[in-house]
């Protein structure tokens, strides 16, 4: 079984990688089996980007017969021209949950028409292999940011995002249907036809 260590210190990210990669013959593992996930300074100015660094810093920590997997993820809104974007985790500030990130996101978007709440998840996955080849997957998910939280499911955005073709929030949804539907599950469906497995 192939292990991939995931890039990351979110236990929720976490946890939602291991159940998207439920079935294979993968073994998703946290940084924490290299001593946890390193500080990365993220400055990047695309998800792809920001993926690549920490990618590229965990590797450095990582058995050298590893795969690391990283990623960078984010809500774009077309109101805020592509905002919160990289910034979507401390669009509120360095030290914001994620209710003040939605709260300052609903407060920004304050009487805007829903013709022009447009918005989309999207998700740049970075994986690294043995022998040091890097390979870019993506994957996004269109919908738009309602009007109030609805839902407490999920974590981040998830209450205020409404995707294409449903009536409820991803926060009303549940992982189960999210799973189907999300940046990251696409980002992860295209890496897993590519996967040598």
């Amino acid at each position: 079984m192939r292990q991939i260590i995931l890039a990351t210190g979110n236990a929720h990210k976490a946890q939602e990688f291991q159940g998207l990669f439920a079935g294979t013959e993968l073994e998703i593992c946290a940084a924490s089996v290299c001593g946890g996930m390193p500080d990365v300074e993220e400055t990047g100015k695309t998800f792809v980007a920001n993926a690549k660094l920490k990618a590229m810093a965990l590797r450095e920590l990582a058995p050298k017969d590893a795969w690391v997997l990283a990623d960078d993820s984010g809500l774009s809104v077309d109101f805020l021209r592509g905002g919160p974007g990289v910034y979507s985790a401390r669009y509120a500030g360095c030290d914001a949950t994620d209710a003040d990130n939605v709260e300052k996101l609903l407060w920004v978007m304050r009487g805007v028409p829903m013709a022009q709440r447009a918005a989309r998840f999207r998700c740049a996955l970075c994986l690294i292999d043995e022998v040091g080849e890097l390979r870019v997957f993506e994957g996004h998910c269109e919908g738009h940011i309602l009007e109030a939280p609805r839902g407490d499911a999920g974590f981040g955005y998830d209450p205020v995002f409404q995707p294409l073709g449903y009536s409820e929030s991803f926060g009303e949804l549940g992982e189960e249907v999210k799973s189907r539907l999300s940046h990251r599950a696409k980002a992860i469906e295209a890496l897993q036809s590519w996967l040598p497995v």
